[in-house]
């Protein structure tokens, strides 16, 4: 079992979660764009970060990187993909998932702790936790609006691909609690599958004892059930 961490030029965030992952007992390698996916992959990681400056817009020149070809091919067979804030733009562009995260509505930088409400449990990603269960998770980004038409917004409710949503600690949702004017505070989606999903809130932030905070730890432990 290896989860294989994708480093670009401009990562950050690598470290990070392979940390997490060392955490959890799990065999994580941080892998290098051009060097392509492990032939013992069984999950996959687009970490946080800045990959390639974000110049054109974050995420796009990452998702035109070859070793995204194999990360789509390992999607469609059904390995977990997990894309984190630079990752979830780049798995948006890569049209891993529907939509485009965006600049904050406010157009500033935001680094935070915030709460998400998860809305499923039927992904990997959120069966750890019970429908309505608040989260407390950290974000970072300048662009984290998470924008789709009205059409693909009924979509992602109706199909119950909707992870997360931006909430008050009381699990209410509200303008006040979302960070970055995401549509509908949507902070996390899936795929096509349900082995694919973004989010903007950092897990592997939210995974080590001494920060404080395991509430992101069910995030990461999707990719290994």
């Amino acid at each position: 079992m290896t989860v294989a961490i994708i480093r670009f030029g401009g990562s950050n965030c690598d470290r990070d979660a392979h940390r997490a992952f060392e955490h959890l007992g799990v065999n994580a390698e941080i892998v290098w764009h051009d060097d392509g996916l492990p032939e013992n992959t069984t999950g996959v990681i687009l970490p946080g970060g800045f990959s390639y400056g974000d110049y054109l817009r974050a995420g796009a020149m990452a998702a035109r990187a070859p070793v995204m070809n194999e990360v789509i091919e390992a999607a469609e067979n059904g390995i977990p993909v997990l894309g984190v804030c630079n990752g979830a733009q780049i798995g948006a562009e890569a049209g891993l998932v529907p939509g485009a995260f965006t600049v904050n509505d406010h157009a500033r930088f935001r680094c935070d702790r915030i709460n998400v409400r998860v809305e499923t449990t039927d992904t990997p990603f959120t069966s750890a936790y019970e429908e309505g269960d608040v989260l407390t998770l950290p974000i970072a980004h300048g662009e984290g609006r998470f924008e789709a038409d009205d059409e693909t917004i009924a979509m992602l409710n109706e199909e119950d691909r909707v992870l997360f949503r931006y909430c008050e600690p009381d699990g209410t949702i509200s303008d006040a609690a979302n960070p970055n004017g995401s549509k509908e505070n949507i902070a996390g989606i899936t795929g096509a599958n349900a082995t694919t999903a973004v989010l903007m809130p950092h897990p592997e932030r939210a995974s080590l004892p001494e920060l404080g905070n395991t509430d992101g730890q069910g995030i990461l432990k999707g990719l290994i059930q």
